[in-house]
């Protein structure tokens, strides 16, 4: 294992980035991309000004993919990244790309009602998005779960008919199982799969990946520090909001917690020995996955962009490896990624 300066300051300074394509029918943007959820809903309060200062920071080190949802804070997410195109550079604004995720009904109180993939709502949720961002094209446009009432090829057939009229770039995917993907593909050509891939969630190696590099189909990986349970920065008396998703996260509670902390401080003795954090080495693993990987850092704050944007110098050899996954072996988590109710809507855990 080889690693440069990873926490230096020096990460948020360069101009360019290592890049990769979202699959074969894809744009190219960095290696690693921004996902900007948390700094509006569901990981507790986050603070707008850091918020948007990270967002410029990772546009000025070279991240070109921010990704989001039109239901993340009900559009407070579209308007804070438009917020952030808007005062960035006109350079790194021009390069920046967006993948945005729709679909998701959302109540007043934050309430989820369901899943709605329809074509008519698809065209509709796109042309708020477009105004939200201050865009006049979302990059990648994908449904965030499988509508179980609407065909899949209806719903990518209406994106097909957004990419036709030039409001839309390419099509993605959200969270759907190998069958789903090759309805999807025979249907149009797809950029990439959005799908939480890890080193305590690596349920897409046995069926999911082989099928979307068979049909050329790239992954957006989330989750890759497990919401932050890997970062090796999670301690268990931390507590949280009664709004953040880890309060009533199956991997963040009880004896599931310990079990998975356990787990980092193995990772932390390898990441010790050669002089990188646990965060760093476990995007790095992801990064070593394959070229058509492209992890989403959820990073909230510059230090954290900052660290997560170190991965980029870790190089991680078939030893390293080997010696990450003995420590952390697939199925090692103990709970599922998500409560039992979120679990039903994945399509990818059918």
């Amino acid at each position: 294992m080889t690693s440069s300066s990873a926490l230096s300051s020096s990460s948020l300074s360069s101009s360019t980035l290592p890049v990769r394509r979202l699959g074969a029918a894809g744009p190219e943007v960095s290696a690693l991309g921004l996902g900007c959820m948390g700094m509006s809903a569901l990981y507790g309060p986050a603070d707008r000004d850091e918020s948007i200062g990270t967002i410029h920071a990772a546009l000025d080190a070279g991240v070109t993919l921010l990704d989001t949802g039109d239901f993340y804070g009900m559009g407070h997410n579209e308007l804070l990244i438009a917020d952030a195109l808007r005062t960035a550079p006109a350079a790194a604004r021009e390069r920046a790309l967006t993948s945005v995720k729709f679909g998701a009904l959302r109540g007043p109180e934050g309430e989820f009602f369901g899943i709605d993939g329809r074509p008519t709502a698809v065209k509709n949720f796109a042309a708020y998005s477009l105004q939200r961002l201050g865009v006049d094209h979302i990059d990648v446009y994908r449904l965030a779960r499988l509508d179980p009432a609407v065909p899949v090829e209806e719903t990518v057939g209406a994106i097909k008919e957004l990419v036709d009229a030039g409001h839309v770039r390419y099509i993605g995917l959200s969270e759907v199982g190998a069958d789903t993907v090759r309805r999807a593909a025979a249907t149009a050509p797809i950029a990439d799969l959005q799908i939480e891939y890890s080193l305590i969630s690596r349920g897409i190696e046995r069926e999911i990946l082989p099928a979307l590099r068979e049909l050329g189909v790239g992954v957006t990986a989330y989750g890759v520090l497990s919401r932050g349970l890997i970062s090796g920065h999670w301690t268990a008396d931390r507590s949280t909001a009664a709004n953040d998703f880890r309060s009533h996260s199956p991997r963040f509670s009880g004896e599931n917690l310990q079990h998975n902390l356990a787990l980092v401080e193995t990772l932390r003795e390898i990441a010790d020995g050669h002089g990188v954090s646990v965060a760093q080495l476990a995007i790095a693993w992801v990064l070593a996955r394959g070229e058509d990987i492209v992890p989403l850092v959820g990073a909230r704050t510059r230090e954290r962009l900052g660290e997560a944007l170190g991965a980029l110098d870790v190089t991680l050899d078939a030893g390293d490896l080997a010696a990450i996954e003995r420590a952390v072996p697939a199925d090692a988590a103990a709970g599922e990624r998500y409560a039992a109710a979120q679990m039903a809507m994945l399509d990818s855990e059918k």
